[in-house]
């Protein structure tokens, strides 16, 4: 059978830390936690449970260094390690650990073997699902479209963090971007190695409808711009490393 790491990005969730882990645990054995620099208890809870029933293993960064950084610790962690592949949930109780075996199986399946499983909330309408915020609804759906377009996939949800990536993947993929634009430079990395995507549909939850996407990145139209400097970014990147005719954009 495969063996795939879970991996939760945890930045200051000492109120879900335990009770997420406890149900991601009812459906995986092989748990890492990365510990973005927490300072809010969440550290002191998660050494409390590590020393009690060693159920999960832990990489604490010293500081908060950014939501892509704690993702690339996890790819960094899985490739160096046994495993075929890594699921990646948040720890804010928006996902639903339970899907995790299917987000395996999708990234296994012999017949449609896929190397990146992305979660999809706006694949299909489920029972119980969340109204969007308008303003976040609005830059996800001109955002997945621009990266359709530019880099010929056929995404519904370009940011969904709940997914699944073959060893395969992980070992083609660079992150850089340290914050919540990381999936974007993934898309395009994914596309130029000519990685194998599907979409799997998750309920739509939104918990923390006032979440701060970091400073001035609050600002609708400043997200907007930026995710479309990382793209920009992202794309002379892998051209540079081709050799193309953007290698010195």
């Amino acid at each position: 059978m495969p063996r795939f790491l879970t991996a939760l990005p945890v930045f200051n969730e000492a109120a879900h830390v335990d009770g997420v882990l406890d149900e991601v645990l009812r459906h995986v054995s092989d748990v890492l936690v990365v510990d973005d620099g927490s300072t809010d208890g969440t550290s002191d809870l998660l050494a409390a449970r590590v020393a009690r029933r060693g159920d999960i293993r832990v990489v604490r960064h010293a500081g908060n260094r950014g939501y892509g950084v704690a993702l690339a610790t996890a790819f960094r962690e899985t490739v160096d390690g046994p495993w075929d592949g890594l699921v990646t949930i948040d720890c804010d109780g928006q996902h639903q650990p339970q899907l995790i075996p299917q987000f395996i199986a999708a990234c296994t399946d012999p017949a449609v073997p896929a190397d990146i499983v992305s979660g999809s909330r706006y694949l299909r309408r489920l029972p119980g699902d969340s109204l969007p915020p308008a303003a976040r609804r609005r830059i996800n759906a001109e955002v997945t479209a621009e990266i359709n377009d530019r880099l010929g996939l056929t995404l519904s949800d370009a940011f969904c963090g709940f997914k699944a990536y073959s060893r395969r993947a992980l070992e083609r993929l660079r992150v850089t971007e340290p914050g919540y634009a990381m999936p974007l430079e993934v898309w395009v990395q994914a596309a130029a190695a000519g990685l194998a995507v599907v979409e799997l549909p998750v309920p739509l939850v939104y918990l923390d409808l006032a979440r701060s996407f970091g400073g001035a990145l609050d600002d609708a139209a400043t997200r907007l711009a930026y995710y479309r400097h990382v793209l920009d970014r992202a794309e002379a990147a892998v051209a540079a490393a081709a050799g193309g005719p953007d290698a010195s954009v």
